[in-house]
């Protein structure tokens, strides 16, 4: 084991303030400042805050976001197989958070690289924190697709969950976001909505999905927004066979296979997949033979 205060060979993934940097722990400067090489999601937003923290940055940044992680991450491990240490930052919270990072801890794991952490600011604890909700057990959903069956079946899935879930979503998607899980999880859905947590204008609303749906919309959304939408009901409703039925025949008319409509269904009407999916192979079946 290593010595107090000895730096060695590893990727330390640092977590970033997410708008205060009254959050970025001493460890985290110490880390950032020792490092051989300090990688970046952006360098430039990287170079301000080893700017605002007095730390040096000429020939030790190097870009490493979505777009060349698995590339770049030969260099990485290159450096920590050389007796190196290379701190990595994503542009705020945790690495590979919804952000990049996650090829570059694999490529470090695959490689027998020691990987290690500097934790810090989250913006999903600090949105679960003030939302009042239950966090013995939740879900991190991130950012939801953007449209077709993948979205539907992610807000499927989040109606039927019995944790809280907590979404990640940019201005200008908040109100049709909000419409949508609205009208998958039921306007009495008690839902926080969170903005600019930590910042100088920070917001936390709680109510309904139905309530905040109409509050956001038509109204001009500043700033990155978490959603907190609380637990669902613990027992699902009943459904009679006509229902799963009606449901079924609608998902084949749009032309999902048996398998997706079934997936579609039991998610939406919270019924075991098996049951919708019987509905869907003999309805299926009878389209076949007409």
């Amino acid at each position: 084991m290593a010595a107090a205060g000895e730096r060695r060979p590893a990727l330390v993934l640092v977590a970033t303030p997410i708008g205060n940097l009254g959050d970025f722990p001493p460890r985290a400067v110490d880390t950032l400042r020792d490092a051989t090489i300090v990688a970046a999601e952006d360098t430039r937003r990287t170079r301000t805050l080893l700017s605002a923290f007095g730390i040096p940055a000429a020939g030790r940044l190097l870009a490493v976001h979505a777009h060349n992680e698995r590339e770049v991450a030969r260099r990485v491990v290159a450096c920590i197989e050389e007796g190196g240490t290379v701190a990595y930052v994503s542009d705020a919270g945790t690495p590979g958070v919804s952000d990049p990072g996650t090829a570059l801890v694999q490529a470090c794991h695959e490689a027998g690289l020691t990987v290690s952490t500097v934790p810090g600011a989250s913006a999903v604890l600090a949105a679960l924190a003030v939302s009042g909700f239950p966090a013995d057990r939740f879900v991190f959903e991130g950012f939801l697709p953007r449209k077709g069956r993948a979205r539907a079946a992610r807000l499927g899935a989040i109606a039927a969950d019995e944790r809280t879930v907590v979404c990640f979503e940019a201005p200008g998607r908040v109100a049709t976001t909000l419409a949508d899980l609205a009208d998958a999880c039921g306007d009495e859905r008690a839902v926080a909505v969170t903005r600019e947590l930590t910042k100088l204008h920070e917001e936390v609303w709680r109510g309904t999905l139905g309530d905040a749906a109409r509050r956001a919309k038509g109204r001009d959304a500043r700033g990155e927004h978490v959603l907190v939408v609380g637990p669902g009901d613990v027992e699902p409703p009943a459904v009679d066979d006509s229902t799963v039925d009606a449901a079924i025949r609608a998902a084949l008319e749009h032309g999902l296979s048996a398998r997706d409509a079934a997936a579609s269904v039991a998610a939406e009407l919270r019924v075991p997949k098996r049951r919708a999916y019987e509905v869907a192979v003999a309805r299926a079946r009878q389209r076949r033979e007409r």
